[in-house]
């Protein structure tokens, strides 16, 4: 490995201003930053759930029901929430950039193996370990990108960052559809992993150096209490909570659709249920304006309206046409990654020390999430159909609207209690 320093920079022989300002939008620095973190997230998320659009085809290929395919999914995202915090305390010790870079690394040369797992329990243990090195990224960026940004920037480059993912996810599930019909299933694994290498060149490429980054001493006792100081933050509480059950979601949906298609009244072929993961497109714009949604409508505001389109989407799924469920995984989607981006952002946000932790904490909810969904949403259709997987979905809807709404109540009484007569005197005698 290579020696540690602060910040690992990527491009060699790059200089660092004596005077540093944070990257803001229009200068080059943070249009390649951008760029790189696009890449990264297109890539980690074209990985990280590269087996959900092939389920059926591996279901066929293994000769297992939609729940224990379900496990090459959840073992991946609930590794990447088992393995997001510590990585994250990693990079608080050796630098935002390296790990993004080796965890990057691990997980294409992971990816490239993926296709010829033997058995259902190799590509599950396989998609386990590349689920554990994606973990070093997500968390990692959100705190490059807390230090590296104008804090005005901070949203709109997270939602850069969150549209990778959604093109990421969109664009591997699409490949994986398309190969597999062309090459089987494994052939689309492979085509994928081609592509994750593709930008992981570029990401390490383009990547600034990090010039905001202090190293921190690598001490579990420290960690430890930072971490426990986010856990006592009551509104950190609520966006973990938030972000866990938005995925909730999103997992059970995309984990279970491409089933509900190749199946009787639509029978599908998988290379057109891949394609349905374009829609994937909306959520990168969605989650691109969640910037301009929060200043309009403040960040209860865009998360109303963020569960209210879930909702809807989830309802027009319901019914037995493609002209309804497509508009349906429309507003699901468009719901879902604006409601991530906002309370994503933040997160980073709030968190005024620790920001990696706060931000892997978050991540680990947020794959916790993922990994119940999928599960809980493939055992409800095995059991009982699309209706009860969206039963599933609309109870986590409901716990999202519910912790908003908590939300509001506490920060009312915060401001009530901030302007009584006791209140006040007791700030005006602080002040002299």
């Amino acid at each position: 490995m290579p020696p540690a320093h602060t910040g690992a920079p990527v491009i060699a022989g790059a200089s660092t201003p004596s005077s540093p300002e944070p990257h803001s939008p229009g200068r080059p620095g943070y249009r390649r930053m951008s760029l790189a973190l696009f890449a990264a997230g297109l890539a980690t998320f074209a990985l990280l759930y590269s087996t959900q659009a092939l389920l059926p085809a591996v279901s066929a290929g293994f000769g297992v029901t939609a729940g224990q395919a379900s496990w090459t999914v959840s073992a991946a995202t609930g590794a990447l929430a088992l393995f997001v915090l510590p990585l994250s305390a990693l990079s608080e010790r050796f630098g935002r950039t390296r790990m993004m870079t080796w965890s990057m690394v691990v997980a294409v040369g992971v990816g490239l193996l993926v296709p010829f797992a033997p058995n259902l329990e190799w590509l599950v243990a396989l998609r386990a370990v590349q689920g554990a090195a994606i973990a070093g990224i997500p968390a990692s960026a959100m705190a490059y990108l807390a230090e590296e940004v104008k804090p005005k920037a901070l949203v709109g480059a997270i939602g850069l960052f969150v549209a990778g993912n959604s093109i990421g996810g969109m664009s591997g599930r699409i490949v994986t559809g398309w190969g597999a019909q062309l090459w089987g299933w494994r052939g689309g694994l492979l085509a994928v992993g081609v592509m994750a290498l593709v930008c992981a060149v570029a990401f390490l490429v383009l990547l600034p150096r990090a010039r905001f980054f202090r190293p921190a001493s690598l001490n579990p006792r420290a960690v430890g209490r930072t971490v426990a100081g986010h856990l006592r933050d009551p509104l950190l509480l609520r966006l973990y909570g938030i972000g866990a059950l938005f995925m909730t979601v999103f997992g059970a949906v995309y984990t279970v659709i491409g089933y509900r298609l190749v199946e009787a009244p639509f029978s599908l072929g998988q290379g057109v249920v891949g394609s349905i993961f374009l829609i994937y497109l909306v959520g990168t714009v969605s989650s691109a304006a969640a910037g301009q949604l929060v200043a309009r409508a403040g960040r209860r505001g865009a998360l109303y309206l963020a569960v209210t389109t879930t909702a809807l989407g989830l309802l027009l799924s319901l019914a037995d046409s493609l002209w309804l469920i497509l508009p349906g995984l429309v507003l699901i989607t468009a719901g879902f990654f604006a409601g991530h981006a906002v309370a994503s952002a933040a997160v980073s946000r709030t968190a005024k020390t620790g920001r990696a932790q706060a931000s892997a904490l978050y991540q680990s909810a947020y794959y916790l999430g993922s990994s119940a969904g999928g599960t809980l949403g493939a055992l409800a259709y095995h059991a009982s159909g699309w209706a009860a997987t969206v039963g599933i979905a609309l109870l986590a809807v409901l716990g999202v609207v519910s912790i908003t709404l908590y939300g509001s109540h506490a920060a009312r009484a915060e401001r009530r209690r901030m302007l009584a007569p006791g209140a006040r005197g007791a700030r005006a005698a602080a002040a002299r």
